[in-house]
C-alpha cells in the first residue's frame, strides 16, 4: 500500500512538473513572386518576413523564476536550404522574473528590439527604407543580454559581447522605449568596434484610429562602403487599415551621406490576413538613387504568402 501511494506521490509530482513546462516547435513559411529593376521576374523566400524554424521553451522555476531557450534558423524556401550554422538566427538560454529577463548565447541585440518597430511597408522588402546607405547589425554571438520589466510604459535593453568572444571588436547597443495606448517612441544606440560603425536610431508612432503614423530617423558614422562615412537617413508613413483584414501601408524614405546627393524612394504594401496565421501580400517600391553614391535604382514589386505557425 505504501508502494503504490510513494508512486501515485511520484506520478502526481512528475506530472506537477510537466505542467509546468512547455516547448514549442514555430516557424514562418514566406515565399513571393517578385521583380527587380535590370533583373528577371523569380520566385523567392521571405518578402514580409524571413522564412524560419525554430524551437522554444520554458520551464516554470518558482518563487516567479522561469529558464526558457530559443534555437532559430533560417529557411530558403527557394530550394529549402538553410546556413551552414545551425540555428543561425538564435541559440541562446534565459532566466527570467520580476528582475527582467536575461539572455546569454546568441540573440538578437538591444538595437534590433526596436529598430523596425515604426517602418512603413511592415518593416520588409518592401518597405521604402531600403533605400537607406546604412545598416545595422542586429545580432551577434555569445552575447549577453538583459531586458528591463515595463514601468510605466517605460521598458529597456542592453546587450554585449566578452572580449574573449570578440577578438575582432565587441559589438554593444541599447534600448529604451515608451508605449502607452496609442503611442509609441523609442532611442537605441548601437557600437560596432569590429569595423567602428556607430549608429543612433530614433522612431516613433502614433495610432489616430484611421490610420498608424510612422516615423523614423537613423544616423550612422564610420559607415562601412560609404565614402564620407556618415549617413542620415530618414522615413516617414502611414498604416492605413482598409477593413478588418485588409491594410494598406505607405512610405517615403530618404538617405544623405555626408558626400554624397540624397537617394530616395517611395514604397506601398498591401497585407490581407487570410486567416489568423495566414497573410497575402502585395507592394511596390520605386527609387530614386544618384550616381554619387554608386547604387543604382532598385524599382521592385512583390506578391506573396506568409504563413505563420
Amino acid at each position: 500500500m505504501k508502494k503504490t501511494l510513494m508512486a501515485l506521490a511520484v506520478l502526481a509530482a512528475s506530472g506537477a512538473a510537466m505542467a509546468q513546462s512547455s516547448v514549442t516547435l514555430y516557424g514562418v513559411a514566406d515565399v513571393w513572386l517578385g521583380k527587380a529593376k535590370g533583373s528577371k521576374a523569380e520566385l523567392d523566400s521571405g518578402g514580409l518576413s524571413t522564412s524560419r524554424i525554430g524551437f522554444k521553451g520554458t520551464e516554470d522555476l518558482g518563487g516567479g523564476l522561469s529558464v526558457g531557450f530559443n534555437l532559430e534558423q533560417e529557411v530558403d524556401l527557394q530550394n529549402g536550404s538553410t546556413n551552414p550554422n545551425t540555428f543561425d538566427r538564435q541559440a541562446n538560454v534565459s532566466l527570467s522574473g520580476g528582475f527582467g529577463t536575461v539572455k546569454l548565447g546568441r540573440s538578437f541585440n538591444a538595437m534590433d528590439d526596436i529598430f523596425g518597430a515604426s517602418n512603413s511597408g511592415f518593416d520588409s522588402a518592401l518597405s521604402a527604407s531600403q533605400v537607406w546607405l546604412n545598416n545595422y547589425n542586429g545580432a551577434a554571438d555569445s552575447q549577453l543580454y538583459y531586458a528591463t520589466p515595463s514601468f510605466g510604459g517605460f521598458s529597456a535593453a542592453v546587450s554585449t559581447q566578452l572580449k574573449g568572444d570578440a577578438p575582432s571588436g565587441r559589438l554593444s547597443a541599447f534600448s529604451v522605449n515608451y508605449a502607452d495606448g496609442p503611442s509609441f517612441v523609442a532611442l537605441g544606440y548601437e557600437v560596432d568596434k569590429s569595423n567602428g560603425q556607430k549608429g543612433t536610431m530614433l522612431n516613433g508612432s502614433y495610432d489616430l484610429g484611421v490610420a498608424k503614423l510612422l516615423a523614423s530617423y537613423y544616423t550612422t558614422k564610420n559607415t562601412g562602403g560609404v565614402v564620407g562615412k556618415k549617413v542620415n537617413s530618414y522615413q516617414l508613413g502611414a498604416d492605413i487599415p482598409l477593413s478588418g483584414a485588409l491594410t494598406l501601408s505607405v512610405g517615403y524614405a530618404a538617405s544623405k551621406p555626408s558626400a554624397g546627393q540624397t537617394d530616395s524612394a517611395f514604397g506601398i504594401a498591401a497585407g490581407y490576413a487570410l486567416s489568423k496565421r495566414t497573410t497575402a501580400y502585395a507592394g511596390l517600391r520605386q527609387e530614386s538613387r544618384k550616381a554619387s553614391n554608386g547604387k543604382p535604382d532598385q524599382d521592385f514589386w512583390a506578391v506573396g504568402i506568409r504563413h505563420t505557425f
